[in-house]
């Protein structure tokens, strides 16, 4: 998506929108461009806005109203799926062939892509200052690198032999990985840690909760912090257990939520029925910013530059190891964290 010119325009404007188009671009990068390809209510529906609103989204960009845009998305559209992208171009037949494209996205059904999609992430919109932010929308820190490759095997030799055309495609996402990580790690300043290390190190309960893929990263918080200090859970999975969580809650609690495109309805609800009772929230999401990102004490934004084909865990994993050393170190002084590992560890070893 990165080359395509109406995906470029969208993000370039994105700064200068009233916030109901915001919302608008953010649908149609996101998913884009089948978000395009349907009705205008439909589009104006998933982002929370009217029909008039969209539709003058579409007038300022200079097109003559809906209709004209989608025209134009479809006469430039071909597939934005990563992973589908990736493996397509790394078929034996492409290789063997030297098939300079490796693009067959046009003989795969628009439900086949969309069975195969794995989040494509959008060039990211210029950055609002957000003292409060890790760099919301990055005041602290730039970007770094280009914004999401196609693929990691977007520049191979399609006529290479399959084990070197391999060997090349897994450098390059090598290199994206560690540029982007870099980008992460450079972005979220060190202050940011230790307000929310603060957060986890005196709260009465520490509760965590994340999306179909980031769910792992509040796994892993939750693992290591409760070897730190007691009343670390996972939020449950289910509807009543969600319900039983909140009812105990109170101010002294602390929700620590990873929400990422596409933002989890259920991660919003729990949230928000949280926050209604006093807990205050630590929030790790993108770039755009998560929806939930007003009610966040603290707010992570990363910039989520990709690896290749696969949306990158490793970044939300390495500022949550970052985030587990700042808690350890604020626990530390008092002796509560070395006290409480040492009893662990004995238990582990007698069970």
């Amino acid at each position: 998506m990165e080359n395509d010119p109406i995906a470029g325009r969208l993000s370039a404007v994105y700064p200068e929108l009233p916030p109901g188009e915001r919302a608008v671009v953010r649908v149609l990068l996101d998913d884009y461009p089948f978000a395009a390809l349907g009705s205008l209510r439909a589009l104006a529906e998933r982002a929370g806005v009217s029909p008039p609103t969209a539709s003058r989204l579409f007038d300022r960009l200079g097109y003559g109203g809906f209709a004209d845009f989608q025209a134009a998305v479809r006469d430039g559209a071909r597939d934005r799926s990563r992973l589908l992208e990736f493996v397509t171009r790394r078929t034996p037949a492409n290789d063997q062939a030297g098939d300079p494209s490796g693009d067959q996205a046009g003989a795969v059904s628009g439900a086949a892509l969309d069975h195969t999609r794995l989040e494509p992430t959008p060039p990211a919109p210029a950055r609002e200052a957000d003292p409060a932010a890790v760099g919301e929308e990055r005041g602290q820190g730039a970007m770094v690198g280009e914004t999401d490759r196609a693929a990691a095997g977007g520049e191979v030799d399609q006529g290479a032999p399959a084990g070197e055309a391999g060997a090349s495609s897994w450098r390059q996402a090598a290199e994206n990985l560690r540029a982007g990580l870099d980008g992460t790690l450079t972005a979220v300043p060190e202050p940011l840690y230790h307000r929310a290390a603060a957060l986890l190190a005196e709260a009465g309960s520490v509760w965590a909760l994340g999306g179909p893929l980031s769910e792992l990263a509040a796994d892993y918080l939750i693992r290591q912090l409760a070897g730190l200090r007691p009343r670390a859970e996972r939020v449950p999975g289910s509807a009543p257990g969600r319900a039983r969580t909140v009812l105990d809650l109170t101010a002294s609690d602390v929700i620590v939520a990873y929400d990422f495109r596409r933002y989890s309805p259920s991660t919003a609800r729990f949230v928000h029925a949280a926050r209604a009772r006093g807990a205050r929230l630590v929030l790790v999401t993108d770039a755009w910013g998560s929806p939930l990102a007003a009610e966040a004490e603290v707010l992570i934004r990363l910039p989520r530059e990709a690896a290749g084909p696969i949306a990158p865990l490793a970044h939300e994993i390495a500022v949550t190891e970052l985030l587990l050393v700042a808690t350890a170190a604020r626990l530390a002084p008092a002796g509560r964290a070395a006290g409480r590992l040492a009893a662990l560890d004995e238990l582990v070893q007698t069970l």
